[in-house]
């Protein structure tokens, strides 16, 4: 039976696990700092705990740790890891260098249950949940994890249909006990899971960008279920209860399609939705999945729709295109190593026949 990770807990749950084994009340401390500031990977480097709490701790639990399995290296400086999760699937992080500027999109589940129709994860139906130990591991167990700026909650998955764990994370990342980060340095996308957005603009300072992607709701329902049982003008609404005063950040993200979003009438639309809310809009080129109905805007139209926006008074910018030679798009690595995996437990099946 594998053992529970500390690796993900909180300095509440960690006080609780100290208490559990008869250590003193410190000692919660002393373990957020060898985990989350030291990095230690073995209850042996813990060297401030007495020799019988150390055999203690790893009579009961693992630090908790995951190499990746691997990586691929687009030429831009790009870089998708693949990490085996605890229940033997596979999820992505992407690392994406910028000038001084170094983010990490992380994943929240594997697979996903939201159903976008442009989307290689969604392909892969929901698997689970990852643990906040799972999604902060990404961070812990990349080789550049010290020269990150930021993190951006953009993976595989819907974090807000993981909302206790993604909470816990963001927890150990902001906290002076954790990692120490600045909210500012955080972002979350979401599709717009109204209760539990409520609850993560109540409980973070963390920025929030949401997936937009077309303003007008039946287009919308076309390539993002989730329209159906969150509408995007109920979310804009939920958003505009909210008092953004502080450094907080609102964006939309906004997939350019051809032919499909990208006209005079969805730019017009979008105006009319967002006014009153201060945010901006990111118009992203279009990752092109195997298979996909869909197709990326050209480039003059693309600037052409981004002008057109800035014109009516919203700050829109187009994200820069990265890691296309290694379709560093969520899910298409995961869904490649799952098929292969699967292949091979076949091939086995086939022989042992």
């Amino acid at each position: 039976m594998e053992k529970e990770w500390l690796f993900g807990k909180t300095l509440p749950e960690l006080a609780q696990v100290a208490a559990s084994l008869g250590m003193p009340r410190f000692a919660a401390g002393q373990l957020a700092r060898w985990l989350y500031l030291r990095g230690a990977d073995s209850f042996d480097r813990m060297t401030d705990l007495s020799l019988r709490h150390r055999a203690a701790l790893a009579e009961k639990y693992d630090v908790g740790v995951i190499p990746f399995a691997g990586v691929q290296c687009s030429t831009d400086g790009t870089k998708k890891y693949l990490f085996p999760t605890l229940q033997g699937r596979f999820v992505e992080s992407a690392y994406i260098p910028d000038g001084e500027r170094a983010t990490l999109c992380v994943s929240s589940q594997s697979g996903c249950r939201m159903g976008c129709r442009f989307c290689m994860t969604a392909r892969q139906g929901f698997a689970h949940n990852l643990s906040a130990g799972e999604i902060l591991n990404q961070i812990r167990s990349i080789p550049e994890r010290d020269r990150l700026t930021n993190v951006v909650y953009m993976g595989m998955g819907e974090p807000l249909d993981n909302l206790a764990e993604v909470l816990r994370s963001l927890e150990i990342l902001t906290s002076d006990w954790g990692y120490g980060w600045s909210p500012t340095r955080i972002t979350l996308s979401t599709v717009g899971v109204i209760p539990a957005m409520r609850e993560f603009l109540l409980r973070t300072k963390v920025h929030l960008a949401v997936s937009l992607h077309d303003p007008f709701p039946e287009e919308r329902l076309g390539i993002m279920p989730v329209q159906n049982r969150y509408p995007i003008e109920e979310v804009i609404a939920e958003l505009k209860r909210h008092d953004f005063a502080h450094q907080r950040r609102i964006s939309f993200e906004y997939i350019v399609f051809r032919g499909l979003n990208d006209t005079p009438a969805h730019a017009a639309a979008l105006s009319r939705l967002l006014a009153g809310l201060k945010c901006r809009i990111n118009l992203i080129r279009f990752h092109a999945i195997p298979d996909a109905p869909m197709q990326g805007a050209d480039e003059p139209t693309m600037i052409r729709f981004r002008d057109s926006l800035s014109r009516k008074g919203i700050v829109t910018t187009i994200r820069a295109s990265r890691g296309e030679d290694i379709q560093a798009a969520c899910g298409l690595l995961s869904t490649r190593e799952r098929e292969k995996a699967e292949a091979a437990r076949e091939a086995a099946s086939a022989r042992k026949r």
